[in-house]
């Protein structure tokens, strides 16, 4: 497999929302009808309060909803001002078809975010 990102090729993209710092991108509990992809900005997720990662030029957020067809799990918030490629389910599913690298990188960016949630979790009931 590439070393490139498959995500790097939305940075180029004409068709992008712009968010004000501290404006809401989504909300926790929102029907996710579609993920974005960052093209410049930061935007920052948290879930009941509690930040849980910030996501750079070239990542994405809200992938969760858009795949199990469930309410947004976090809160994405712009940190500073951003751009933001939207991706509905019907332009995902054209992508995972035809860039299967594309498909990859969104498994990685989930599971990785999967395991830290695990490993939060594990951490609040190791305290108790």
């Amino acid at each position: 497999m590439s070393k490139k990102n498959p995500l790097n090729f939305f940075k180029h993209s004409d068709e992008f929302r712009t968010f004000k710092p501290g404006e809401e991108v989504f909300v926790e509990g929102q029907d996710g009808h579609e993920m974005f992809v960052v093209k410049a900005g930061q935007v920052e997720l948290s879930a009941g309060g509690t930040v849980l990662e910030t996501v750079a030029p070239g990542g994405i957020l809200g992938e969760m909803s858009l795949i199990s067809e469930d309410k947004r799990t976090a809160t994405a918030k712009a940190v500073v001002e951003c751009q933001l490629v939207p991706i509905d389910r019907e332009k995902f599913r054209f992508l995972v078809q035809q860039t299967p690298d594309f498909a990859l990188e969104v498994m990685k960016i989930l599971a990785g975010r999967l395991k830290n949630m695990d490993i939060r979790q594990t951490k609040i009931m190791r305290s108790k």
